[in-house]
């Protein structure tokens, strides 16, 4: 078998068998196969697209391509979560504690953010002393005591995956729908979770920007994972604003503890409820989504998921009072308002520039190796449709540079869009994808 004629059969338009994908992806990890060779299969693989056989052989040669988490010693259904990233995007905070305190063992490796994305490792290193870096018989006790544990991802997930994103990010392959849909879902099968729910955003602030890309990717994905023997469900949802009110990772924290006591914004917890349905009813705890909702909500209201939150914090060595006690975790020198120069309707909000703004603050990475404050950020007080007074704070701006605020801010302020005329919110929630196909709602 040779590479040369790999690359030549794809760009033909011809479907590569499972044999010829696990020798492309075994030769590329172990470097037999170079850079070269495998950006020629990639621009082939966009061009000419792939099948749902090749995809789903991609998929698994991937997660075979390092460590398959085996996580058969954790009792019961295993449900993990996962979305596409987003502005305001703390769900799994929130999530992760909320299915677990109904008894389902919620098993979660989540990344760093990158770019305007925010990280849920980065956010817990808000906590003083928590730790993300478990080991494989940490994580696995701590899922069978307290029913959750979330750890950053290992060097050995996926390695394959690392390495062509390497080469997809510099050859502009990147938004290819089979390449995206088996870059997610090869970690999400290697992380070893019986059944996974994804939250596929779209609009200004996701990678998505298009609704119907959005259900396409959904769609994909689900067939993945149910087609390698994982019970998966997507569901397709707005990121044309910021999800809650706060951007930054320790005001994120804050929003989800809040949201957790029964205090937080409602789209935050309607797409909580919405994820954490499917997350109860694969685990096989309630037959429909609307008997999981009322089971999610009263965890809210008996404080069994504010609770759980604050055991999962001790349980991987952190302080938990920080929960109680909100001001002992990061915070900004400084606070001001942001305005607008003109009054009006919002109508639209780059999303994406509120994320870039909140990186140039500090709480983001432009690269890997970028030092992240955790202090900074914004909470967003006007979305999609308020309408905004003269010298009317549409943000609050938290930071601890000068410089850094004056410049983030302006950025911030280009991004809303005003209107004379009210405006009619779009719905928050578009559809649910599931093995059945497309509900849109």
């Amino acid at each position: 078998m040779r590479m040369y004629d790999l690359i030549e059969k794809k760009k033909l338009g011809h479907d590569l068998n499972e044999e010829e994908i696990h020798y492309i992806i075994d030769g590329f990890t172990n470097e037999t196969i170079p850079d070269y060779q495998m950006s020629a299969l990639l621009m082939a693989i966009y061009f000419q697209g792939m099948s749902d056989k090749e995809t789903l052989a991609l998929t698994m040669a991937m997660a075979k391509s390092g460590d398959m988490l085996d996580l058969s010693d954790i009792k019961g259904i295993k449900v993990d979560k996962h979305s596409t990233g987003g502005v305001g995007d703390k769900t799994s905070l929130i999530l992760a504690p909320m299915v677990a305190a109904l008894g389902i063992p919620v098993a979660k490796m989540s990344g760093r953010g990158l770019g305007h994305t925010g990280g849920t490792i980065d956010k817990l290193d808000s906590f003083k002393g928590l730790s993300t870096k478990l080991t494989k018989e940490q994580f696995i006790e701590n899922v069978n005591t307290i029913k959750m544990a979330i750890a950053g991802q290992t060097a050995n997930l996926a390695p394959a995956d690392k390495k062509i994103y390497a080469l997809r990010d510099v050859t502009a392959t990147v938004d290819n729908i089979s390449l995206i849909a088996s870059s997610i879902m090869s970690k999400k099968i290697a992380s070893g979770s019986d059944g996974i729910v994804l939250d596929v955003k779209t609009g200004s602030g996701a990678f998505m920007k298009e609704e119907e890309d959005a259900f396409k990717l959904a769609l994909e994905m689900v067939n993945i994972g149910n087609g390698l023997g994982r019970e998966t469900i997507a569901v397709v949802s707005d990121m044309n604003q910021p999800l809650g009110k706060s951007i930054g990772n320790s005001l994120e924290v804050i929003e989800a503890i809040q949201t957790l006591k029964g205090e937080g914004p409602k789209d935050l917890l309607d797409i909580c409820l919405q994820l954490g349905s499917y997350m109860v009813v694969i685990a096989g705890k309630a037959k429909t989504p609307e008997e999981a909702v009322i089971l999610l909500l009263e965890t809210i209201e008996n404080k069994s998921a504010y609770n759980k939150f604050k055991q999962f914090i001790e349980a991987q060595g952190g302080d938990s009072s920080y929960v109680d006690e909100i001001d002992k975790l990061p915070k900004a020198s400084i606070v001001e308002k942001v305005t607008l120069s003109e009054t009006g309707y919002i109508k639209a909000i780059d999303t994406e520039e509120l994320g870039f703004a909140t990186m140039m603050l500090g709480g983001g990475r432009e690269t890997k190796d970028s030092q992240i404050d955790l202090a900074v950020g914004y909470i967003v007080e006007k979305k999609i449709g308020d309408y905004v007074a003269e010298g009317e704070a549409i943000a609050l701006i938290h930071g601890n540079d000068r410089d850094k605020i004056e410049a983030s801010k302006k950025r911030f302020i280009s991004a809303f869009k005003l209107s004379p005329e009210p405006i009619i919110s779009t719905k928050f929630i578009k559809g649910i994808v599931t093995k059945n196909g497309i509900n849109r709602f």
